[in-house]
């Protein structure tokens, strides 16, 4: 169903994404990358922990998962296609044409196949969660980032609205130490891949929601990552499950 469709949901389906979810690059553009070793480990070359995340969830609740492992300084999956910062200060000085390759072999493809996928579940009729799972750096310019996770959406979607402000309550009852935010680190109404879905997708059938995660959970003890994941598994799916049921009604 595209914007401006009727439709009446009768059940929530999930998508998840995972679009930094690694730092690779093809050997064609491994010039660019030859002295960037530093800079595609750190949190501008991908998001450490998003796609371990990612897959515990595609896991935990039998839902697909759609990821890429190509480091967003060759090209940045989350932002939309007329935005000029997709290409980082990396590949930003390449030429029309290598640009051109890079889209057509990693950018369009990842987003088509989401895309795709989300129109699939809508024909079979409900309503669509797409939640594009993230990590950020716990500092940034100096300023530390005062949260432990983050929810982004459109606070004028009254269905994301709603969902988040549900998981927001379950996962402070699910980890009372867990600071839970929404729409920070980020603003949700940013450009990203689920700003650009929302103009083709009505509220009534689909909501976008980012994951924000921050990546202090990845250093130190392992157990705390992991419980973490579990954390947000067990408060995801009674989310989801409250969520619908009140829809139905």
């Amino acid at each position: 169903m595209l914007k401006g469709d009727c439709f009446t949901a009768k059940h929530i389906s999930i998508i998840i994404t995972c679009e930094h979810g690694g730092n690779r690059f093809p050997k064609r553009f491994s010039t660019l990358f030859d002295q960037s070793s530093e800079l595609l480990e750190s949190h501008r070359g991908y998001d450490p922990g998003a796609l371990s995340l990612a897959k515990r969830l595609s896991k935990g609740l039998k839902t697909p998962l759609y990821f890429s492992t190509v480091t967003r300084l060759l090209v940045d999956l989350n932002r939309s296609p007329h935005n000029p910062k997709r290409f980082s200060e990396v590949t930003n000085r390449l030429s029309v044409p290598e640009k051109a390759v890079i889209q057509g072999r990693f950018y369009h493809p990842y987003r088509d196949k989401v895309q795709s996928a989300l129109s699939g579940h809508l024909k079979r009729g409900g309503q669509v969660l797409h939640l594009s799972v993230h990590t950020f750096t716990p500092l940034l310019y100096g300023k530390v980032r005062n949260t432990d996770m983050g929810l982004l959406y459109d606070p004028s979607r009254k269905t994301e609205a709603a969902f988040c402000v549900l998981w927001q309550r379950i996962l402070h009852q699910s980890g009372p130490g867990i600071k839970t935010r929404r729409n920070y680190p980020y603003h949700g109404t940013s450009d990203g891949f689920t700003t650009y879905l929302r103009k083709l997708f009505s509220e009534d059938v689909y909501m976008g929601v980012e994951l924000e995660v921050n990546q202090k959970f990845l250093s130190g003890d392992r157990s705390v990552w992991l419980n973490l994941q579990r954390m947000i598994l067990k408060s995801l799916d009674t989310a989801r499950n409250v969520y619908g049921t009140k829809w139905q009604q």
